[in-house]
């Protein structure tokens, strides 16, 4: 087109889509507990499984909600317990991930303190609602099975922990 200045043929700048106004997410805090459960001989580890929003299995560290008056060490037995069926005790703590996501029409801010568990007893069960699956993982298998890096790293300093455990 004559007078063009070289824009023939330029995509159209894509517009991006707006919230509407006065539909603000409202910013919540959230703080949960869990962690790696390992048996005995510290050669697996139970883990749950839960379907996403398209249907596929992911599997995770148990953990939930700290409720009124719980140190974030009883909420992690507690969860371990509810969620899988395993009675555990805390070793030590292995480390803290935080993450962001919308729930509900709510911007959702979650910490969740994971902890280093021993089983102490129990059989595996997934009648907790929220779980679809629960499985003694091997440790040698937890980096490939477990859907979120953050855990997979948790993963990785627990075998440090053993390995260092193991040498003093």
């Amino acid at each position: 087109m004559p007078g063009s200045a070289g824009r023939a043929g330029a995509p159209k700048p894509r517009r991006r889509r707006r919230r509407q106004r006065g539909r603000r997410l409202t910013t919540v805090d959230e703080t949960s507990a869990g962690g790696l459960v390992v048996d005995a001989g510290r050669e697996h580890a139970v883990l749950i499984g839960r379907l996403d929003r398209h249907g596929r299995l992911l599997w995770s560290l148990p953990k939930g909600h700290i409720e009124d008056g719980e140190t974030v060490e009883q909420t992690a037995v507690r969860e371990v317990k509810e969620e899988t069926g395993i009675s555990a005790q805390v070793l030590r703590p292995l480390g803290t991930i935080d993450y962001w996501f919308v729930a509900e029409r709510r911007r959702v801010h979650k910490t969740v303190h994971h902890f280093l568990l021993e089983s102490t007893g129990g059989e595996l069960s997934d009648e907790d609602v929220e779980v679809t699956e629960v499985a003694w993982v091997p440790l040698a298998e937890l980096e490939t099975t477990l859907a979120y890096a953050d855990e997979r790293k948790l993963v990785r300093k627990a075998k440090e922990l053993f390995a260092h455990d193991e040498r003093a």
